[in-house]
């Protein structure tokens, strides 16, 4: 029995380097322009030192590399922080706070850029990005409707959660930063947000 269960936990181990080796295979693949437009799973195992039939039973496809590659920047990037936004006692800085992380996030791999790219040519991974980018909109919404009075009509939430939606977005980002530092960007989203909230707070006294 112990034979058995040493043999299983070493099968596990090796299972779970490969997996790590994969994932960080696909990313440094990703951070390269030229190179990730020849990214697939046969690609990847061959700069893993892996099998493609290793990477097929791994992660399915590559849709589901390229969601693990994500995972794994988004970990890195300290992406979770947003998680315990809602809980602070005010909203004008978590929204603050979510401008900062976000712009983090955006500029803290290039893998990130290509990994989005591929959201053009595979529909099923697009959905999946777009359901992640959808709790950065509830997040948002739960932060604005927390600062606005019951008295503020329904639309000019919706405008102003939808706002900062987009001014948070990679798409945003990328647009920005060409001639900027992230840090300016993220001064700049800033302002562009704080407005957005001043906008809100005189159309509803």
């Amino acid at each position: 029995m112990a034979t058995r269960t040493y043999t299983s936990l070493v099968r596990t181990a090796a299972a779970a380097e490969k997996r790590e080796r994969a994932i960080q295979a696909a990313i440094t693949l990703l951070r390269d322009s030229e190179s990730a437009a020849n990214f697939s799973l046969d690609t990847v195992a061959k700069i893993a030192g892996v099998t493609r039939l290793t990477l097929y039973n791994q992660f399915g496809s590559r849709r589901g590399l390229l969601e693990e590659a994500f995972d794994d920047i988004a970990v890195r990037g300290r992406l979770g922080r947003l998680k315990g936004l809602q809980t602070l006692a005010d909203p004008h800085e978590g929204i603050a706070q979510l401008v900062e992380i976000c712009c983090d996030f955006w500029g803290s791999d290039p893998a990130l850029i290509r990994i989005y790219d591929a959201m053009v040519l595979d529909q099923e991974f697009e959905q999946s990005l777009t359901e992640r980018n959808e709790r950065r909109r509830q997040l948002i919404q739960l932060l604005i409707q927390r600062m606005a009075p019951r008295a503020a009509k329904r639309e000019k939430l919706r405008d102003t959660v939808d706002l900062i939606f987009a001014l948070t977005s990679m798409a945003m980002f990328r647009l920005l930063v060409p001639g900027r530092s992230p840090r300016e960007v993220g001064a700049l989203i800033q302002s562009s947000v704080a407005a957005a909230l001043d906008r809100l707070d005189r159309q509803r006294t």
